[in-house]
């Protein structure tokens, strides 16, 4: 390991809702069933990666599974972990991985995009699962990030992606660049086929090249979760 490198981290959650007949999508409705991670630096070169499935959730409540936006993908999940591809463990079990992996690397950054949402289902899981016994899935002194934001404030000003976004209809409804990790990472790749994996470890891995990407730029821009404009 060069202990002269900033390393960092980019996580990235699939979750199922505790509330079925909830429509509007919360975190604070949302239990994660598959945690992916990965450890890297500001310019995208990834040093370990690990891809978890959340045993309490993906067999604990297996009627809330069925409820799941990506659902489909169950029997895809029962394949990577025949071929050793994820690991099934606890939640507990998988927070420790994780934590320990940021020690290891001396990780103070931890990034995902759109970070709010994973966040708060992070910690909502968490709260669920120890009945509040645990609050917080991050330890406080801890910089969370968000690649979000600094999309926004990066490429989403870029002309070139404007009028990318332009071309292919990739607009909000209020007629706006979109953001999401997949048309941005169709953008950064050249490759406008592309399509987002909605797996942990697979989606941090995009998102990994978005923070590099980003911080390729040399721009002003913010990155922590709630830091203000």
């Amino acid at each position: 390991m060069d202990k002269r490198i900033n390393y960092r981290a980019v996580i990235d959650t699939e979750t199922c809702p505790l509330d079925k007949e909830c429509e509007e999508v919360t975190p604070q409705n949302m239990l994660v069933y598959d945690f992916g991670w990965c450890i890297v630096d500001k310019r995208g070169n990834i040093y370990r990666k690990k891809s978890y499935v959340v045993i309490d959730t993906f067999l604990g409540y297996k009627n809330l599974m069925k409820s799941a936006y990506y659902s489909n993908k169950i029997p895809l999940y029962w394949a990577d972990i025949k071929k050793g591809k994820r690991k099934l463990a606890t939640f507990s079990a998988i927070r420790r991985e994780f934590l320990n992996d940021l020690k290891e690397y001396s990780v103070n950054e931890v990034y995902a995009h759109n970070m709010r949402f994973d966040y708060n289902a992070l910690n909502n899981t968490l709260r669920y699962l120890t009945k509040s016994k645990y609050r917080f899935f991050f330890p406080y002194e801890l910089k969370i990030c968000d690649t979000l934001k600094m999309s926004r404030d990066v490429i989403l000003k870029m002309p070139t992606y404007q009028r990318f976004c332009k071309e292919n209809n990739y607009l909000t409804k209020r007629g706006q660049p979109q953001a999401t990790a997949e048309v941005l990472y169709r953008y950064i790749s050249g490759n406008n086929t592309f399509d987002e994996s909605h797996t942990g470890l697979e989606d941090a891995e995009i998102e990994t090249q978005i923070l590099a990407y980003c911080y390729k730029q040399h721009k002003k821009m913010r990155k922590l979760l709630y830091e203000k404009a």
